[in-house]
């Protein structure tokens, strides 16, 4: 049987089985049915995936079964994969079976692990079914799937307020931007009278310079339909705009933030347009678009990363900004270089999230980086891992000698963006190099904060509460964890005179461990290894006509002036020196910086206002929309001459009732005697 069928399946499967057999099936059964599932998946994806990398493979299409036939719309359920499903095979399954394997530790004293594994796997199989999809509906099954399985791992913890709030919204924001991906199937399908990918992109070069008519007025068709599809890109992927959602995502499970933001939901935008690519090349404006929502997100991100305390949140703006790079890669025309960063970043932002859940372990559930130091002594391999993450999302290499796997990725985009010669990449570029610096400044700000400088363990809340915990209850439920907003610390009433308040951090467990290390060698190797399969190929033979692979742009990328080569590396150094001066050799310089610029930074600190925007213009509104109808509405009128109207006519006659039955013998014979004089009275008078 073909392997494509194991590796989607299998997942899905594992899901099942754990989800129905739940604690029944016990939490080992649970665990080893998902996992094993998924490194089996990840077993078959990488021979396929290197298959593709010697050239011996070709695309091809397995039916799975026939799906739908409604008029002149038919289609199967068919599994495509190509180069581009390759690279997605191999990034998926080996994210999500080392995070599979990592949540064996992390979630060790998680009560209901069979249900949380379950959610995992079908997570996996929704972007599976995703990434194979032949046709726009099946991608949007898998489109809606990984939406689903989002929302179910944000609110694992349901209990949790904030938790349930997260997966809301993240539910909310992400049902904005399907609307606009919705609307772009139906207009694509309007248009081409097909939703199978293959004719689409075939026939699209055709319909450039044509019309079509949509909220009254002619437009382009190409950038109507690729502006809607690119909506639904936004929201998935957290774009500037509908991005809000993405930070609360955090009151997940640290395992479900590597999920999330290195292999499955926000890739799945990219992983669109560079599928769509053909449709995109269409249309120069939609190109445009794509571009400044990029530049603009990825600046955007940054800016707030660097004012964060949460370790999960600036990682989590880190993706933000990371996914700007990949999406302004593609609106130059880089397409491979936008799949490259996809493919690198996986491995380094998994590590850096799997990284901060071992800090996290360590230092007894504390997420508030103000409350860390000094742990690369007591935690030497999660140190180590996470150096290793924070020495390739910041790109450190030497151009043309050797680079983390974030050197060859980012650079590549930034010079596409600059090569690109127009007003756009110019202010993708410049963008792009600021947002490197933030990027720079941000990730060494939180190695420092957490593994140097003194010890600040004793002004934390939960180390305090681990240290007076009596032996053997050392740890909480995972489902009460953090239920004190971090921000709300700062008293010190048990410090120790060494900082430590008593308190010594321990490494994670080896099943935590491992999946460190592995990771490490991908934010390593990866860009090294895999570069010039991706973007240096003159040919693009690699790609296989799977996205729009323009030679000109490659030639672009290669004939930027020197100075555009370094300037990545430069800003680089320049935010590793900054973030030393401030957190290490001048510490009290932030705070100084912060009364200087107290305005500003409460501006980037608050994200810019964005929650509180959205919650004045759409969140109150709705609230106070959702009151009058169900005040004046609901209860006001449908209930008032409803069900409650009908109540009150019976209970009045049953008053009259109450009154007429008096319970007297002759009341009784009068009503029967008056009865039958009316009856006789209508007989005679017919």
């Amino acid at each position: 049987m073909n392997a494509i069928l194991f590796i989607v399946f299998l997942p899905l499967l594992a899901a099942i089985v754990a989800g129905l057999g739940n604690k029944q099936l016990g939490n080992v059964p649970a665990k080893v049915v998902t996992t094993g599932a998924l490194f089996v998946s990840c077993a078959l994806s990488w021979p396929i995936f290197l298959s593709f990398l010697a050239g011996s493979a070709e695309a091809s299409v397995t039916p799975v079964l026939h799906w739908v036939q409604s008029g002149s719309m038919t289609f199967d359920w068919a599994l495509r994969v190509d180069t581009l499903t390759a690279v997605m095979l191999v990034v998926i399954t080996s994210v999500s079976a080392l995070v599979h394997l990592y949540s064996w530790g992390y979630m060790s004293e998680e009560p209901d692990q069979p249900r949380f594994f379950a959610y995992l796997s079908l997570f996996t199989f929704a972007m599976l079914m995703l990434v194979t999809a032949d046709n726009l509906v099946q991608m949007f099954f898998g489109w809606e799937g990984v939406g689903l399985a989002s929302y179910l791992l944000i609110g694992f913890w349901f209990r949790k307020p904030s938790a349930s709030a997260a997966a809301i919204k993240a539910f909310v924001v992400n049902r904005v931007g399907d609307l606009g991906f919705m609307l772009g199937i139906f207009g694509t399908y309007l248009v081409f009278n097909t939703v199978s990918i293959p004719e689409i992109l075939a026939a699209a070069p055709s319909m450039a310079g044509s019309t079509i008519g949509f909220l009254g007025y002619r437009f382009d068709t190409m950038t109507v339909l690729c502006v809607l599809l690119f909506i639904g890109a936004m929201g998935k992927s957290a774009q500037l705009g509908l991005h809000t959602w993405l930070p609360d995502a955090m009151e997940g499970p640290t395992p479900v933030s590597a999920l999330i933001h290195a292999a499955t939901m926000v890739t799945a935008g990219v992983f669109m347009v560079c599928r769509l690519s053909p449709m995109f090349e269409v249309s120069p404006t939609a190109l445009g678009f794509v571009t400044f929502i990029g530049a603009a997100t990825c600046f955007f991100a940054a800016t707030v990363g660097t004012t964060q305390w949460d370790i999960k949140r600036v990682i989590a703006y880190s993706t933000c900004s990371q996914l700007g790079y990949m999406f302004f890669a593609a609106g130059v025309g880089a397409f491979g270089s936008a799949m490259f960063h996809l493919f690198t970043h996986a491995f380094f932002k998994a590590l850096l999230f799997l990284g901060a859940g071992s800090v996290i372990h360590a230092m007894h559930h504390e997420q508030d980086m103000r409350y860390y130091g000094a742990l690369r002594k007591e935690i030497p391999v999660t140190f180590w891992a996470m150096m290793m993450g924070t020495l390739a999302i910041t790109g450190v290499g030497i151009v043309d000698v050797f680079g983390f796997a974030g050197f060859y990725s980012k650079d590549s985009i930034l010079e596409a963006a600059y090569g690109a010669g127009t007003e756009l990449g110019s202010f993708a570029f410049w963008c792009g190099i600021t947002a490197a610096l933030m990027t720079s400044f941000y990730s060494w700000r939180l190695v420092f904060l957490t593994f140097y400088g003194k010890p600040r363990w004793a002004a934390s809340e939960h180390i305090q509460h681990a240290v007076h915990d009596s032996h053997g209850h050392g740890h909480d439920d995972h489902a009460h964890d953090h239920a004190h907003g971090h921000d709300d610390h700062g008293h010190d009433h048990h410090a120790a005179h060494d900082g430590t308040g008593g308190y010594h951090p321990h490494e994670s467990p080896l099943v935590m461990l491992v999946p460190l290390i592995v990771l490490s060698l991908g934010a390593v190797l990866a860009g090294y290894v895999f570069h010039h399969a991706f973007i240096s190929e003159g040919t693009g033979e690699f790609w296989k006509g799977s996205l729009v692979f323009a030679e000109h742009t490659l030639h672009a990328m290669h004939s930027v002036p020197t100075w555009v080569k370094w300037a990545p590396f430069s800003v680089m150094a320049l935010g590793f020196v900054t973030a030393w001066y401030a957190y290490l050799k001048n510490p009290g310089l932030p705070a100084a910086f912060v009364e200087q610029f107290g305005v500003l930074h409460q501006f980037v600190f608050k994200k810019w206002y964005f929650d509180e925007l959205y919650d004045f213009l759409f969140v109150r509104p709705a609230f106070w929309f959702g009151k009058v109808f169900w005040k004046q509405g609901d209860v006001g009128i449908i209930d008032r001459f409803g069900p409650n109207g009908a109540a009150w006519v019976v209970a009045q006659g049953s008053r009259v009732a109450q009154r007429v039955q008096s319970g007297y013998l002759y009341s009784y014979a009068l009503v029967m005697l008056i009865g039958l004089v009316t009856a006789i009275s209508y007989v005679v008078a017919r």
